[in-house]
């Protein structure tokens, strides 16, 4: 039955890992990574046993927001190479047992996309309805909508007297999702790249795609869920294809309404209520507070029994929005090996699709930010500025960017301790973390008992065990507030997972013995439970006897 269930729905015991190209690897020496740097490394994908590549943007793009402003769905950004190329690399991943999800970014273009250069030239454009155009009030904008990247989502247009919406930067117009005929070119757009040979979508926030901006809503309107079964039936539907929605308001309630399958319209969403836990109540993300992991508990088997057998979890620490988890919630320096695969043994043993951001198997850690000079992300600098101007004092600035600047994420994979870490001959775009010449794939892949190799082991337990993939989810001792515990059962099997979540050793104890599956402070053949006492960091899956 598990088998046959595999089969029907590969991406259930799949794990993915994505790649940020820009900082991935460069196959040419003009600092950007690219896709041929990608095609150089797919033996090392290979390796680590991934079997699904999430691909952020690689379209022609003018890189307002590294790509994430899209001018042309159908062209490959002359950096990154050619169609050719990314061809190439389908089948090439193919060959390897890979499949490519591209990311679709379809809540707004770029303002340099043909669409909507037309667009605001004239409100008698064809075009013009398929973006958001509306007067101003007052001699301002039509109302209080906020950009995610600060300031209005209202940008005055000079050619019209209007203002256009943009809910992230003003060189991402939105698109309008009521206009039938923007909804077709989408399809055709996907349909185009489905036939190319890719396995799949993951899609950027879009949650957002069913706005109603004249009554400021901006997620989960009335009307999104139609337009993503409007999707599946036009496009991915009956393909055996995999499609994961970015969604920042989603909630159990409406997670499941994604992800039932019966329901057809996508098979698991990325939420990030667990990621939002180190963040003051009410504030905006740079506000910091301390992670409780009673809540981070309660979040994540919250998340693992709402959705159950209706729906599908993504399992995450990291990625390209995302500071590193080792420095976040691990601890980067004298235990930075051991947390780093304590995290990973959590999240790997729940119930779901895992996500590796690239670096994250070799424990890559955030960069240490001196000045706003070191920033690229436009984020990052709209914000320095905004608490600047605010009065924040530098230092609470620079520790908020340190904590959770997306920049972090960005620096170049750590290839080895060579010339700029191994990602380019050249200058990198971006400055690559100093701590590379310790910090590489090279080491890991030379040290046996490395981060990578763990992440190795972990892959291959998924592929070898349905009880990982199918088992019922129970959190145990929530009100710990050291370890976090759960046991998985699947057809008279029962497996423990047990993690102490900090450096103080701690106490924890079950019933019975345990014979240790995979544990990141080495093996002992059999474990009475009853009175364990917990290394700094340790981490075992056990088989209950």
């Amino acid at each position: 039955m598990a088998e046959k269930k595999a089969k029907e729905q590969w991406w259930k015991n799949s794990v993915a890992y994505q790649i940020y190209p820009r900082s991935f690897c460069d196959s040419n020496g003009d600092g950007i990574g690219d896709i041929n740097g990608i095609r150089a490394k797919l033996w090392y994908l290979a390796k680590l046993g991934v079997d699904v590549i999430w691909l952020s943007p690689v379209y022609r793009s003018p890189n307002a927001d590294n790509g994430y402003d899209i001018s042309d769905y159908y062209g490959i950004a002359p950096e990154y190479g050619t169609m050719e190329d990314m061809k190439a690399l389908i089948q090439e991943c193919e060959n390897c047992g890979i499949k490519i999800i591209m990311d679709l970014v379809v809540n707004h273009t770029s303002d340099e996309h043909p669409w909507f250069v037309e667009a605001k030239k004239s409100k008698d454009s064809p075009y013009r309805d398929y973006y958001i155009f509306r007067e101003g009030k007052a001699g301002g904008p039509p109302n209080g909508l906020k950009s995610c990247f600060g300031g209005s989502a209202w940008e005055y247009s000079e050619e019209t007297g209007e203002y256009y919406l943009h809910l992230f930067h003003k060189k991402q117009p939105d698109l309008n999702w009521e206009n039938e005929a923007m909804r077709k070119e989408i399809w055709r757009m996907m349909n185009c790249w489905i036939d190319m040979g890719i396995g799949g979508f993951r899609m950027d926030v879009i949650d957002k795609i069913g706005k109603v901006p004249d009554q400021e809503i901006v997620e989960n309107g009335p009307k999104l869920h139609a337009y993503l079964q409007e999707m599946h039936r036009e496009t991915f539907g009956g393909k055996n294809l995999m499609t994961v929605g970015e969604c920042w308001g989603a909630d159990t309630e409406n997670g499941i309404l994604y992800s039932d399958p019966e329901r057809k319209e996508l098979d698991m969403i990325f939420q990030f209520e667990h990621i939002e836990l180190d963040q003051a109540p009410g504030k905006q993300k740079w506000d910091l507070q301390p992670l409780n992991l009673k809540c981070l508990k309660q979040s994540f088997a919250k998340w693992q029994e709402a959705l159950g057998e209706k729906g599908w979890n993504s399992l995450f620490w990291d990625n390209h929005d995302l500071p590193r988890i080792v420095s976040r919630w691990g601890n980067d320096k004298e235990y930075r090996v051991e947390s780093a695969k304590m995290l990973a043994t959590l999240l790997h043993g729940m119930r779901g699709t895992p996500y590796i951001y690239q670096g994250e198997e070799i424990g890559m850690t955030n960069y240490p930010f001196t000045g706003v000079g070191d920033l690229m992300d436009v984020e990052s600098i709209n914000m320095y500025w905004e608490r600047k101007r605010m009065g924040y004092p530098e230092g609470d600035i620079l520790k908020s960017l340190r904590t959770k600047a997306r920049d972090n994420a960005r620096t170049p994979m750590q290839w080895d301790g060579g010339h700029e870490a191994g990602f380019t001959e050249g200058t990198p775009w971006y400055t690559v973390n100093p701590n590379y010449t310790e910090i590489n794939a090279k080491q890991s892949l030379e040290d046996p008992d490395s981060i990578f190799y763990y992440y190795q082991r972990l892959i291959s337990l998924r592929k070898e065990q349905p009880i990982l993939v199918y088992g019922d989810f129970e959190l145990l001792c929530p009100e710990d507030g050291k370890v976090f515990a759960y046991t998985r059962e699947w057809e008279g099997e029962k497996w423990l997972v047990v993690c102490n979540f900090y450096k103080e050793p701690a106490g924890f104890s079950y019933p019975g013995e345990g014979r240790p599956i995979l544990s990141n402070y080495g093996q002992d053949s059999l474990v009475q439970l009853g009175k364990m006492e917990l290394r700094p960091y340790e981490a075992v899956i056990f088989e209950i006897r």
